[in-house]
């Protein structure tokens, strides 16, 4: 049969999107495997699949899998993608929406200017952070950060980003993580910002990774790098996190867009 989907993207990382409300797939690991693929597929960092929450608590709920297959717990440049499809698409009219994850419910505040969601803040909820998970690889002379935002990301301040592309499969694959791990080369520049580049498990090098992006700031607060509220700038694009004193949530705003509907057989 086939499948209607959406193409969209946060600052560059894109995902195909299927509303399961309407389709089942029944292998989505392989959907996402052979979907993912840019020269063979459509071309994507993975599949998500929108559907009806489980629990009375959320409005929607998502699943995530990475190109490879493999089942992401969240994804927060996907989350503020769902905010934008279920208000645009008209399957809400709250511009607040409670997301089930598998890191748990997500709460998407869309800011919305004449009907067009221009982006959306979600409530990441508190980092976690485990000390005994911060090792010193031996390709890096600093010691990095563990910083869990309901997925695993270890983050070293670094002068040199881009040697994320031969770090991060590395250091993703580090017996210190048997979950494996996102890596996220960062440096603070002159004017405060943080350059910061990403290696998805998964996925491998991405345009950008919400949940990344929060991890890096958390890290960069807690090593006095920087203040509580942070611009990460990814390769896609700028997300602003704010780590929240009152209640210890991490705050992530940011753009999400269409790209394009399409069908394909599956």
């Amino acid at each position: 049969m086939k499948i209607k989907f959406t193409k969209m993207h946060g600052c560059g990382n894109d995902y195909i999107y299927v509303n399961a409300m309407q389709y089942t797939i029944a292998d989505p690991a392989k959907a996402a495997r052979l979907w993912s693929d840019r020269h063979r597929g459509i071309g994507s960092d993975g599949l998500v699949l929108l559907d009806r929450s489980s629990v009375p608590e959320a409005d929607f709920s998502m699943r995530i899998f990475n190109a490879d297959g493999s089942e992401a717990m969240m994804c927060g440049n996907a989350s503020r993608c769902i905010g934008k499809y279920v208000y645009e698409r008209g399957l809400t009219d709250k511009t607040t929406v409670c997301l089930l994850t598998l890191s748990g419910i997500k709460t998407l505040n869309l800011h919305v200017v004449d009907n067009i969601v221009e982006s959306v803040t979600v409530d990441m909820l508190a980092p976690v952070l485990e000390n005994e998970r911060q090792f010193i690889p031996s390709q890096e002379p600093q010691q990095g950060v563990f910083v869990s935002m309901g997925n695993p990301h270890y983050v070293i301040f670094t002068d040199d980003v881009d040697a994320v592309t031969s770090i991060g499969p590395v250091l993703e694959q580090h017996p210190a993580f048997p979950e494996r791990c996102n890596i996220e080369l960062a440096q603070v520049l002159a004017d405060g910002r943080i350059r910061t580049r990403v290696w998805e498990r998964g996925s491998g090098v991405t345009m950008a990774c919400g949940t990344g992006a929060c991890a890096t700031a958390v890290a960069a607060a807690i090593t006095g790098r920087a203040s509580r509220q942070s611009q990460i700038v990814m390769d896609g694009g700028v997300l602003t996190i704010r780590w929240d004193e009152s209640d210890g949530h991490v705050y992530m705003t940011g753009p999400a867009a269409f790209a394009f509907d399409g069908e394909i057989e599956y």
